[in-house]
Order: structure tokens, then C-alpha cells, then sequence
């Protein structure tokens, strides 16, 4: 099925529909691994997971095997984590620190650069056999931005700063909370999968109409807890003025006043009587370092941005990673991770942690209920032959800006989609 078949877009009749098929087809999603993951910029990790030469941690993206390492000159390399012998996973450890990489199949054995160190009875091999030349491979780009590490499988892809274009607005805000303008992820990582459509967890992630329903819970928990949730205000279903915001190239992000506090803003109840003076002072710090302006920017607002395809940065009541693998069209794999600025003290550092549990965690207010409703929809998707279309249309006949309940900033996902799935 055409690409123009899957999303209707049509801005005059104010019509913007999503073909079903889109979210269950496994023909279509073998395209999308072709034309979407092959070709554009997918995060790897943090430069902050792996600090010292030797260090490495494993993980898949886009279906292969990588080790995000540090070589013997501590430069961040990512290799692709495949014996060059018989192609058994070399490195099989989730993470460590090591000189080489020994397979345990054959024991054909590699350095931290990568190289060929040692194959086992290599007089046995003819004179061409030649080590030099069957190191371990690597993508055809690697590239960094403020310390977060992505790849592309295509070598002729325009570079990744250019690629991420106006996001980096909102990647530096997160970096502003560190008076280095350096963060870590803090160790622990969320590791679980949806029955789901990777595509579901997209709109998830940056859409607020479903906050007050789907999260009721939570915000019952917030005024239990006596933090004040002012009732919406006119045009709005959330206490909150908020923004969806279209950062073209398929990226877009939630731009919100923050009403639930977080580590760098202000302090709430849920977050205890002794942590008052520590965010008191991280605010001051704020203000002196960047002006009451910016410092206002970064802690009384909160964003979920969108890094086309699938990356998020949830940057709310405290920073979450959130990078998720497409493994069938209805099923992913997600990876979280909790982000916060180096130099952090213990009692900020616990305040974050609580924060990101509370809310993001796997037993959190957020979490179960997510994973709960996106399961549902594929469910519900199973009648995609007789129920084809679905409209995304809340939003669309308003001028100028869109709220952070409408739709504009999911619909910019689904035309950056379409266009690549009809390349």
C-alpha cells in the first residue's frame, strides 16, 4: 500500500487521517526498517555510560548487535558487535570494562580499537589471510551531540546537527540544569516491551489530551499529596498552559508551564520538608548562571521532545531517555534511562530519582498505564480491515499556535513519515 494511502493529509478539507494498516501490516513495516531506520539518525547511548578506555555497554538498534565503547586514546567508538569469523555476537556482556573482546565460539579475540588481536591456530590459515583487515566493522556514521551519541546506516545522510535542526533548542535546555553543561545517566536502566506498535509509543509520549484521563490516578495523587492542580484553563483539558510545537524533519515536543515540580524548579510537598533549602538553591544558582530569563525557561517549563524517529527526552518533573526498538509490527522493545547533571548533589540526586520512579518508572503512576492503553489499541486494531481509518485531525482548523492537546506536532510525525515510507 502507497505511503498516500496510509496518510491521508488533506489541510484544505481539514482532513488528516491514519490508515490502520499502518500500525498492524507486517509488509509495511518491513519498509519502514528499509526507509526509515536504514536512513536515519538513531540513538546509540550517552557518552556518560561508558568514562574510562575500555569501558563498553551493548545493546541493539535497528536490529544489530553494538558496542558503545571507549578505545585505548578514550574516544567513543560504537562497533558493530559481530565476529568477522562466523558472525557470532562478540562482546556478550551488558556492560564492563575490558582490553579485548574474546568470541566464545571459535575465540577469535579483538582490542579495544577494534582490531584483530588474536585468531586461534592461524598458521592453519592460507598466506592471504590477513588480520589487519578483519577487525570489527563499524556504522558508516557515527556523530555526537552534547553527549548523546547516534548512528546512521546510510553513509551519504546530511550530518546529525543539521539533521536534528530547531530540537537542539530543546536538547539544550536539559544541558542549561548543569552549571558544567554536563549530564550523566545516573546508573539503573528500565528495559521492557509493548505489545504494541512502536509508532503507538511515538504519540504517546508527546501527546497530553490523554494525560488527564489515562493518568487520573496520578493527578489525584498530586492534590492528595497537597500540590495545587489548577483547574484548566479556558480551551484547555490540562492545568496548564502548554504548547505542541512542530520542530520540522518529523521532530516535535510538548512546550509546557510546569505545575508538578521537579529538581530544578520549584519545591513541592511530595518532595519533603528537607529538600526545600537544596532546590531554593539550585534555583538561585539557575538564575545567576543564565539570567532570570533563561533560568525561568529551564525550570518552570517542561517539554516531551520528540527526536525523529525514536528518541524522547522527557523533561518534566525530573529527565528521562526514552529510545524504543521496533522487534514486529506489534511489538517493541524500550529502554529508559534517568539523566541528571554531574555535579548534582546526593540530596538533588534523590529528589530526581524519586521523581523519575514516581512517574516514569515500571511501577510508576505513568508507566503501567501507558504500556495498559497502547496495549489496547493494538488490540483494538485488529479490526483494522473493517474500521480503516482513524482521525487526527483536534487542532487542525485553528490559526497560529497549537495547544499541547492538539495534534499538530503528531501530525508533523506522520508527513515526515509518509514522506520517507513514498521515497
Amino acid at each position: 500500500m502507497s505511503a498516500s494511502r496510509l496518510v491521508l493529509n488533506d489541510p484544505q478539507a481539514q482532513r488528516f487521517e491514519i490508515n490502520r494498516a499502518a500500525l498492524v501490516d507486517p509488509a509495511i513495516f518491513a519498509a519502514e526498517k528499509e526507509r526509515i531506520f536504514e536512513r536515519c539518525w538513531l540513538y546509540v547511548g550517552h557518552e556518560s555510560e561508558v568514562r574510562a578506555p575500555g569501558d563498553f555497554c551493548t545493546r541493539s538498534v535497528c536490529g544489530r548487535p553494538l558496542i558503545l565503547c571507549r578505545d585505548s586514546e578514550n574516544a567513543l567508538r560504537v562497533f558493530l558487535n559481530t565476529c568477522r569469523h562466523r558472525g557470532t555476537v562478540e562482546c556478550r556482556e551488558v556492560s564492563g570494562n575490558s582490553q579485548r573482546y574474546t568470541c566464545f565460539y571459535h575465540g577469535w579475540t579483538y582490542d579495544r580499537d577494534g582490531r584483530l588481536y588474536a585468531v586461534p591456530g592461524q598458521s592453519a590459515y592460507p598466506p592471504n589471510f590477513d588480520r589487519a583487515k578483519l577487525g570489527l566493522m563499524e556504522p558508516p556514521r557515527v556523530e555526537h551531540y552534547r553527549g548523546f551519541v547516534f548512528l546512521n546506516f546510510d553513509a551519504n545522510a546530511a550530518p546529525l546537527q543539521e539533521y536534528l535542526g530547531r530540537a537542539t533548542e530543546y536538547i539544550d535546555l536539559v544541558l542549561d540544569q548543569s552549571r558544567s553543561g554536563r549530564m550523566e545517566v545516573i546508573q539503573g536502566t528500565q528495559e521492557y516491551d509493548i505489545r504494541a506498535n512502536w509508532k503507538l509509543l511515538v504519540e504517546n509520549s508527546f501527546d497530553d489530551y490523554h494525560l488527564l484521563t489515562t493518568h487520573a490516578t496520578w493527578l489525584d495523587y498530586l492534590k492528595n499529596s497537597g500540590v495545587e492542580v489548577k483547574r484548566p484553563e479556558k480551551g484547555h483539558v490540562l492545568p496548564s498552559h502548554g504548547l505542541g510545537k512542530d520542530l520540522g524533519s518529523g521532530h516535535g515536543t510538548t512546550d509546557n508551564v510546569n505545575f508538578r515540580g521537579r529538581p530544578v524548579a520549584a519545591w513541592i510537598p511530595i518532595y519533603g520538608e528537607e529538600a526545600k533549602p537544596e532546590l531554593a538553591r539550585i534555583r538561585q544558582e539557575l538564575e545567576q548562571r543564565l539570567g532570570e530569563a533563561r533560568a525561568k525557561r529551564v525550570a518552570d517549563t517542561n517539554r516531551n521532545l520528540l527526536i525523529f524517529p525514536n528518541l524522547v527526552l522527557l523533561d518534566g518533573s525530573s529527565v528521562s531517555v526514552r529510545s524504543f526498538q521496533p522487534l514486529g509490527p506489534d511489538r517493541m522493545r524500550v529502554r529508559a534511562w534517568a539523566l541528571g547533571p554531574v555535579e548534582e548533589t546526593p540530596l538533588a540526586r534523590q529528589v530526581r530519582l524519586d521523581s523519575f520512579l514516581t512517574f516514569y518508572g515500571p511501577g510508576g503512576f505513568a508507566t503501567p498505564d501507558d504500556i495498559a492503553a497502547l496495549e489496547a489499541v493494538q488490540e483494538g486494531l485488529g479490526t483494522y480491515k473493517e474500521v480503516q481509518w482513524s482521525p487526527l485531525t483536534r487542532g487542525i482548523a485553528k490559526e497560529g499556535e497549537q495547544l499541547n492537546t492538539d495534534e499538530a506536532h503528531l501530525r508533523a510525525f506522520w508527513v515526515q513519515w509518509a514522506k520517507l515510507m513514498g521515497a
